[in-house]
């Protein structure tokens, strides 16, 4: 008997839906336009399309459907968010406009930062004060509750956000603010000491703030979604992506949505991961191009590494310190607006520019025929050869080259360039900005991404996977089966997991054991309510400790994990080394004689496996709970066969470069290409949702799950 798994990702542009049958490795996958006005629309349409391939019923579906999505990141980014109001404390309503009162360009007089999340105007304070070490000093009295529940009425608020000072050291104020406004107002309410109980003022109220602004969006959604879900007949709950690679129930999902927002990204992170440790790679580096953005991640060791802070919405993409700074954990990743529907014009000074505007799915590319009047990245590579448009998601959606044409030939005008040429400029200046984000990305982290194998998905990852390797010396290029929908395949393999934090600023010599088990079991307590609501039992959980720690009189931490257990498992001895051990790999030296500072205290807590932990070529077994890997038979990916010929069904004109001539070029169906096939580029591999490009110069073998393994081939 079939044992059916399903997966959604909605994207900038489009909506992902994968099927998997756990008991056979078979897997049916689906492309639909997102509908940003109405996002359940785009799902549905997957789903019934999807369904209806596989001849699958919603009843046959008994297990978690998981679920990611970049609605809350693009809410933030286009300023579509709810009606939401703040609460701090008196003389401190101007917090999120004095930010930190850094300038992330020391010379730029016009510097520019984003709005707050929560205007100035729906900012009200209250008379009440939390000391620093806990104590209360003002307690906020019934009457200016009132008083705040009538102004917070007048202004029609659909959500509130409650950031008082010093609550993450005692949020007795913040949890008696909310207890009254949820129960005269009705409307959602997030407290700071639930969704960032940690120090610093302005990160805090920012990060508290983003998560008021988009309750109002993903919680209607998800009540939509599961109600539509029962309706139709599907059996299994709705969990949740998060940012930090971890998948929690649709409930915990929608009181705290801001730990979304690189949902549909760590997915793809935690698909890379899963074929770094298959492959046996000990760095890979993730390229995912979709509709809309490109994402880089870095895979060291088979796992995505974490950050503890990152930037949404910033004003400039490549300035730190143009966005909000939002203090949750997330899979450290860089992401650019590079996708097929990257938008190209020219600027001022003649040049010709890619990003980060997109036409998204509305219009669309102008190629889609959906109104769309100015060149994509989709369009270009049209007009270059490198899709066919008759073949668009297999022929469903066959794309227009003569609207491609008209909307590059106003660019290639004002260029006095060739239309050719400007499709080829466009594609290599994307290609430039990807990779040259992805550098930075690496400089970043210390690492130096030269030589890395790239595994490339998403829609339009595989169509510029090879270009962007040449620019990163990369002679590795991964095309796994399925990739288009890999992110989506990625949430079938994410752990159940929460990673939670509290600040408690103690120099580590001074630490009472008492004090610090009291914090963590309250934060073990919470672990494990988010983890039985996603159908985890106790006994699959696992607890694993770390401190953001500093030396005393430092402004700036560094994070240590120290080990696993029921119990904080190490000594104070062992914290200082850790810490050491780490400052050093960071800086190269340590400081003697001065005193090391724990300054927040985190805890992940995660479920031993996968919701769906995946075989050697695709099959699983899954349940709420993790679920022990397994073998499947060969060919479950759907390779076929060992063969070491392959046989072109076709061939087409392909432009690979600015003023080089178009090359007749081989066009490949997957389907056929069986393991062991070998062949050399240039060469086209088509299959329904996406398009891989292998360059001139590069050489492919199927792998035995139907990878196509790409190599450069030395001059």
């Amino acid at each position: 008997m079939a044992d059916w798994r399903l997966a959604v990702d909605i994207g900038g542009t489009f909506t992902d839906v994968v099927l998997l049958d756990a008991q056979t490795g078979r897997i049916v996958v689906d492309k639909t336009l997102t509908t940003p006005a109405a996002p359940l629309d785009g799902v549905r349409t997957g789903l019934t399309q999807l369904l209806d391939r596989a001849d699958v019923r919603p009843e046959d579906i008994t297990a978690p459907i998981v679920h990611a999505t970049t609605l809350i990141t693009n809410a933030l980014i286009e300023r579509k968010t709810g009606r939401a109001a703040l609460v701090a404390t008196q003389g401190f309503g101007d917090t999120l406009l004095i930010r930190d009162e850094h300038r992330y360009d020391m010379y730029d007089l016009q510097i520019e930062f984003p709005p707050p999340p929560i205007p100035r105007e729906l900012t009200f304070e209250l008379d009440e004060r939390t000391i620093a070490d806990g104590s209360i000093a003002i307690d906020p009295s019934t009457e200016d509750l009132e008083e705040l529940t009538r102004q917070l009425l007048n202004a029609e608020v659909e959500s509130v956000a409650v950031c008082l000072l010093n609550s993450y050291v005692n949020a007795t104020n913040e949890q008696r603010v909310a207890a009254h406004l949820r129960r005269a107002l009705g409307v959602p309410v997030c407290i700071s000491a639930d969704i960032s109980p940690q120090i610093r003022e302005y990160p805090r109220m920012t990060t508290t703030a983003c998560n008021a602004a988009t309750m109002p969006l993903i919680g209607p959604y998800l009540d939509e979604l599961q109600g539509w879900l029962s309706d139709e007949g599907f059996g299994g709950s709705v969990l949740m992506m998060l940012s930090n690679g971890g998948v929690v129930s649709a409930g915990d999902a929608a009181r705290g949505p801001i730990r979304l927002v690189e949902s549909g990204p760590a997915a793809g992170a935690l698909a890379g991961s899963w074929f770094a440790k298959r492959l046996d790679v000990k760095r890979l580096l993730c390229f995912d191009m979709g509709g809309t953005t490109a994402k880089a991640c870095l895979i060291e060791h088979g796992e995505p590494e974490l950050t503890n802070t990152f930037e949404v919405a910033r004003a400039y993409r490549f300035k730190k310190g143009s966005g909000y700074p939002v203090s949750v954990p997330s899979v450290d990743l860089v992401e650019i607006g590079a996708g097929g529907g990257s938008l190209a014009r020219v600027d001022q000074f003649g040049l010709l520019k890619v990003g980060p505007e997109s036409a998204g799915a509305d219009p669309g590319p102008a190629s889609y025929a959906q109104g769309g009047t100015i060149p994509a990245v989709t369009d270009a590579d049209v007009i270059l050869g490198l899709l066919d448009p008759d073949a668009f998601l297999g022929g469903d959606m066959p794309l227009d080259a003569s609207l491609a044409d008209t909307a590059t030939r106003t660019a290639a005008d004002e260029l006095t360039l060739s239309m050719i040429d400007t499709a080829a400029g466009i594609h290599d200046v994307v290609n430039q900005n990807m990779a040259a984000a992805a550098s930075m990305h690496g400089v970043e982290m210390g690492m130096d991404l030269r030589g890395i194998p790239i595994i490339a998905f998403g829609g339009a990852g595989p169509v510029h996977a090879c270009g962007v390797a040449e620019l990163l010396e990369s002679d590795e290029v991964i095309f796994p089966v399925n990739a288009s929908v890999l992110s989506a395949f990625g949430t079938l393999v994410s752990p159940v997991r929460i990673d939670l934090a509290r600040s408690m600023p103690r120099l580590i010599n001074s630490v009472d054991p008492a004090e610090r088990d009291h914090l963590l079991d309250e934060l073990r307590g919470e672990g494990r309510r988010v983890l039985r609501a996603a159908g985890v039992p106790d006994d699959a959980i696992t607890y694993r400790y770390g401190v953001d720690a500093r030396y005393a009189g430092q402004g700036n931490e560094i994070t240590i994990w120290v080990g696993e257990g029921s119990s904080w498992p190490v000594d104070q001895a062992q914290v200082v080394e850790a810490f050491e051990s780490e400052y050093r790999r960071i800086y190269g030296m340590a400081i003697p004689d001065v005193e090391v500072e724990a300054i927040t205290w985190r805890l992940s807590v995660f479920a031993q496996g996968a919701v769906l932990a995946q075989g050697a070529a695709g099959a699983a077994q899954a349940s709420a709970a993790p679920t022990p890997l397994v073998s499947p038979a060969p060919g479950a990916a759907g390779a076929a066969q060992a063969s070491a010929g392959a046989t072109p069904h076709r061939s087409r004109p392909v432009v690979f470069g600015r003023g080089a001539a178009a090359v007749d070029t081989p066009v490949y169906d997957r389907g056929e290409l069986a393991v062991g096939t070998r062949f050399n580029g240039p060469a086209v591999v088509e299959e329904r949702e996406t398009t891989s490009v292998i360059r001139p110069g590069w050489s492919v073998e199927v792998a035995a799950d139907g990878s196509l393994m790409a190599t450069r081939m030395q001059p």
